[in-house]
């Protein structure tokens, strides 16, 4: 493999990801984890690799993207790794948005570009990154974007198996509300709250794949928002009620079920929270009904501080150019 040149870049958008819940955890006799997911344009990830006689690293989050860029390295046999990473696009973490795995995903894919090797399939590159240890929506949405279902994995499985992707109808939008002081659970913690969840029962993960596969997907096919929204809202309560003994609930805060209640009452079915929150999400037809939305949302919750976000789907897998 080749560095690049002192005149070339590699410029990386990725996308965020919304997680609607997963199938199944702590029955070992089926496919653990599994489950359905989003790919929004906003916020978005962006990194630019240039060439450097060392490697440097700019911007938020370096000290993650240099971990990864060296476990890159080091799964690809490079012993000096020429080049600079500037992060110029960061989403928060730890807020429901998959950012670590966009992130890792992002400086494996830009590097293998910048160094000239070849392009990897979703398994090889997530497990050169060291992604996909339980959910695979968010590395499958990396490459292709859209909605995504995969199937959950079994013990010899490094990624889960993509069970569908789906386009979503580009003229809908998902509005996206943060209170912004709250983040979710990550690393140790996430890994300690699996360890002591209790399983998820084969009736329930029965119960999720029907959602599926009977509403969700023949409704998001027909275009029709309404069904494919309440869809989405029965299989995300659900598979929050799974995690129930570590949240108190279906939703990861008191606030968050409120919110979740004044979204509903607004006349929106398709509300829901992303993996451990605290960002929450709602399906709109379009920017006007987003905007029109957040205004009445704002108007029943003035004293909170929240953080607002109106997005398209993210329809295309992430974008590297180099030039």
């Amino acid at each position: 493999m080749s560095p690049l040149s002192n005149h070339q870049t590699v410029l990386i958008t990725a996308s965020s990801r919304l997680h609607f819940g997963m199938f199944s955890f702590g029955d070992r006799q089926v496919r653990q984890f599994g489950g359905v997911g989003a790919m929004i344009e906003q916020p978005a990830l962006q990194l630019r690799i240039t060439s450097a006689s060392s490697f440097e690293c700019q911007g938020d989050l370096c000290e993650r993207v240099e971990k990864l860029a060296r476990r890159w390295a080091s799964q690809r046999g490079i012993d000096i790794l020429r080049c600079r990473i500037e992060a110029i696009l960061t989403p928060p973490q730890h807020t429901g948005l998959g950012v670590g795995t966009q992130l890792a995903m992002s400086v494996g894919a830009g590097l293998n570009a910048a160094f000239n090797a070849d392009p990897m399939m979703p398994v090889e590159l997530a497990t050169i990154m060291g992604r996909g240890l339980r959910s695979a929506v968010g590395t499958y949405g990396f490459f292709y974007g859209g909605l995504i279902v995969e199937k959950g994995k079994t013990p010899d499985e490094v990624l889960a198996p993509l069970k569908t992707r789906r386009r979503i109808p580009q003229n809908w939008r998902f509005l996206l509300l943060r209170p912004r002081a709250q983040f979710g659970i990550s690393g140790a913690a996430e890994r300690k709250a699996f360890g002591e969840l209790p399983a998820v029962s084969r009736t329930t993960t029965h119960q999720l794949w029907r959602i599926v596969e009977v509403q969700m997907l023949p409704a998001l096919e027909a275009g029709n928002l309404e069904h494919f929204g309440e869809s989405v809202y029965e299989f995300n309560v659900l598979a929050g009620s799974c995690f129930a003994s570590r949240q108190g609930g279906s939703f990861a805060s008191e606030q968050l079920e409120r919110w979740t209640k004044t979204i509903r009452d607004l006349g929106v079915s398709g509300v829901g929270q992303s993996s451990w929150g605290p960002t929450l999400f709602a399906i709109v037809s379009g920017q006007h009904a987003a905007e029109e939305l957040a205004k009445e949302f704002q108007s029943r919750h003035p004293n909170e501080d929240v953080e607002y976000t109106i997005t398209p789907p993210a329809n295309e897998g992430a974008a590297i150019i180099k030039s």
